[in-house]
C-alpha cells in the first residue's frame, strides 16, 4: 500500500485503533523538535501542547488589541467632551491641539479649515493652496504614510525637518471644510496599510466642532 492508500485507510476507518489499542504504544514516530523516536501518543500530546499554546497566543494578542481599543475609545471620548464644551472656534481648536499632543501624543499638528466666515486672523484660516485643497477635497479618508514628498509637510513650518510619518485627515462628512494633519518624528507611526476607524472618527468630530462654531 502507498502512504497516501495507509492515510486513506485511517480516515475512513477511524475505528482501527480502537480494534488494536497496542499499536498506539508500539508505533514510534519522530519527535517534532527532535532526531529521537517517541510513541505515536506523545507525539499526539506534543502536537496538542503546540497547538493549545498556539491558541494562548492569539488570545493573548486578541486581549492586547481589545484593551488598546478600549484605551484610544476613552481618548476619543474625552476629546469628544472638550470639542463639546467649547465655547468658540479657538477653544475648540486648542482642546483638539491639546488632546491629540497630551492623549494620543502626536507631537506635531497642523489643521486648515476653509469656506468658513468670522475667522479672520485665526492661524487655521491661513490661506491653502488649490492643489492642496483640491487633494484633500478628493481623499474620502483619512491617509497615513512616510512623510517624504508629501505635499503638506510644510504645513508643520519648523517641524517638518522632523517628521518621518504622517496622518492626513479630511474634515467634512458631505463636503470637506478643511484637512487635520499628524505628523510623528516615528517613520513606523503612520503608515499605509494601517487602520483608521479612530481617525476617521477624530476628524468626524472635529468637523461637527469646528463647522459649529465658525
Amino acid at each position: 500500500m502507498t502512504p497516501e492508500e495507509i492515510a486513506q485507510f485511517l480516515r475512513t476507518h477511524p475505528q482501527f485503533f480502537d480494534q488494536h489499542p497496542q499499536l498506539l504504544e508500539t508505533i514510534y514516530v519522530p519527535h517534532p523538535h527532535g532526531g529521537r523516536a517517541i510513541p505515536l501518543t506523545e507525539r499526539q500530546i506534543v502536537t496538542l501542547r503546540e497547538k493549545v499554546r498556539l491558541l494562548e497566543g492569539r488570545l493573548g494578542e486578541l486581549i492586547r488589541f481589545g484593551e488598546d481599543n478600549d484605551a484610544i475609545g476613552e481618548k476619543v471620548h474625552r476629546l469628544s467632551l472638550a470639542l463639546l464644551g467649547a465655547r468658540d472656534f479657538g477653544t475648540a481648536a486648542q482642546a483638539l491641539y491639546f488632546h491629540l499632543r497630551e492623549d494620543f501624543a502626536v507631537p506635531h499638528v497642523a489643521l486648515r479649515v476653509w469656506g468658513r466666515e468670522g475667522l479672520d486672523g485665526a492661524p487655521e484660516a491661513a490661506p491653502v493652496d488649490a492643489a492642496l485643497r483640491e487633494r484633500a477635497e478628493t481623499m474620502g479618508a483619512p491617509q497615513c504614510g512616510p512623510s517624504a514628498g508629501n505635499p503638506f509637510l510644510g504645513w508643520f513650518r519648523d517641524a517638518q525637518e522632523h517628521v518621518r510619518s504622517m496622518a492626513l485627515i479630511p474634515l467634512g462628512q458631505t463636503r470637506t471644510i478643511g484637512l487635520l494633519a499628524l505628523g510623528s518624528e516615528d517613520p513606523q507611526r503612520f503608515y499605509a496599510e494601517m487602520g483608521t476607524i479612530y481617525l476617521r472618527r477624530i476628524g468626524e468630530l472635529t468637523a461637527g466642532a469646528l463647522a459649529a462654531r465658525s
